[in-house]
C-alpha cells in the first residue's frame, strides 16, 4: 500500500507524493527484509504539536523534527504513523544549509529507516542512519529525473 500525506494545519509543500510514495515502497524492500506489505502513513503538523506528543508519549520536553510510532503487528507487515514538524525541518534546513525539499525528504526517510530497524542513539547507528539517508535521497532525486 503507498504511503500517505496528511497535513495537520500546516503545509508541507510536499511534491510528487506518488512518485514519493512508490519509491518509499520499493525502499522498504530493500531495507526490511521479510516484509511483505508497509503501510506508512505521514502527518505533517507544527513544532507545537509535535512538542506535545514528545511530551506526552516519550517524556521529552524538546522540540524535534519527527517522531516515529511502529504500529506492526506482524512480523511481515510495516505500520507505522510518522508525524514530522514543518517548522523544525525549515529550520534545520536553513541551519545546515540545505534545500527545505531536501531536508524534508531526509526526514521522511529518516522515519521509515527507523520503522526498518535502524536506530540512531549510538553514534555508529547515527553514521550508518545518515548513510541510508543519503542513499534514499540520491536514489530518489535520481527516480525523479528520469
Amino acid at each position: 500500500m503507498p504511503a500517505e500525506f496528511h497535513e495537520l494545519e500546516v503545509k508541507s509543500k510536499l511534491k510528487d507524493k506518488r512518485k514519493l510514495s512508490a519509491f518509499m515502497d520499493s525502499a522498504v524492500a530493500r531495507y526490511a527484509k521479510g516484509v511483505k506489505r508497509a503501510n506508512l502513513t505521514y502527518i505533517f503538523c507544527s513544532d507545537e504539536h509535535l512538542l506535545q506528543m514528545n511530551q506526552q508519549f516519550l517524556d521529552h520536553n524538546t522540540f524535534t523534527d519527527i517522531i516515529t510510532f511502529d504500529l506492526s503487528e506482524a512480523d511481515d507487515t510495516m505500520e507505522g504513523e510518522i508525524y514530522v514538524s514543518v517548522d523544525r525541518v525549515r529550520e534545520n534546513a536553513e541551519k545546515f544549509g540545505v534545500p527545505y525539499d531536501n531536508e524534508l525528504h531526509r526526514v521522511l526517510f529518516h522515519g521509515m529507516l527507523h520503522l526498518c530497524g535502524f536506530k540512531d542513539k549510538k553514534d555508529a547507528d547515527k553514521k550508518l542512519m545518515r548513510t541510508k539517508e543519503d542513499e534514499c535521497i540520491a536514489a530518489y532525486y535520481k527516480e525523479l529525473s528520469k
